[in-house]
């Protein structure tokens, strides 16, 4: 991976994210996948799923441009310019600060919350099981009455 620094410390992976934050992340991952294994251990007639977020969220980011998005860290409605558009205390809803006029095309909405377009692409690939242990369509899980 192509390492960068950032102004303020912090080593950049290639996608722009900060390598320890996502190193943080991926332990995360790992313990819950354990946490669910043992789970289903623990409750045999019971299905437990659990979801690789940080692959779903990780791989919007870095493939941005395959999804339609643009500026992948640039928050759509903040202050302070590239690369983030973030600063605390200047978000969106202080005087002057603006949205972005092309929403759909942008991740973050505000430097901490996903736009809704960006979530859209995120629920679609939880649905669609390809980052589910087991793969199992969440769709199958639900039963109705009648």
């Amino acid at each position: 991976l192509a390492r960068r620094r950032r102004r303020g410390g912090g080593e950049l992976d290639r996608a722009g994210c900060l390598v320890g934050g996502n190193g943080v992340a991926r332990e995360f991952n790992a313990q819950m996948g354990r946490l669910c294994r043992e789970l289903r251990a623990e409750l045999a007639n019971s299905t437990v799923v659990c979801v690789d977020m940080y692959a779903i969220k990780y791989g919007l980011v870095a493939n941005h441009t395959a999804r339609g998005f643009s500026e992948p860290l640039m928050a759509c409605c903040g202050s302070g310019g590239p690369p983030y558009n973030y600063r605390p205390g200047k978000a969106c809803g202080s005087p002057k600060v603006k949205a972005c006029v092309e929403v759909d095309r942008r991740i973050s909405w505000d430097g901490l919350h996903w736009t809704e377009a960006a979530n859209r692409v995120v629920a679609d690939e939880v649905l669609s099981a390809k980052y589910s242990v087991p793969s199992l369509p969440l769709q199958t899980l639900c039963t109705s009455r009648s």
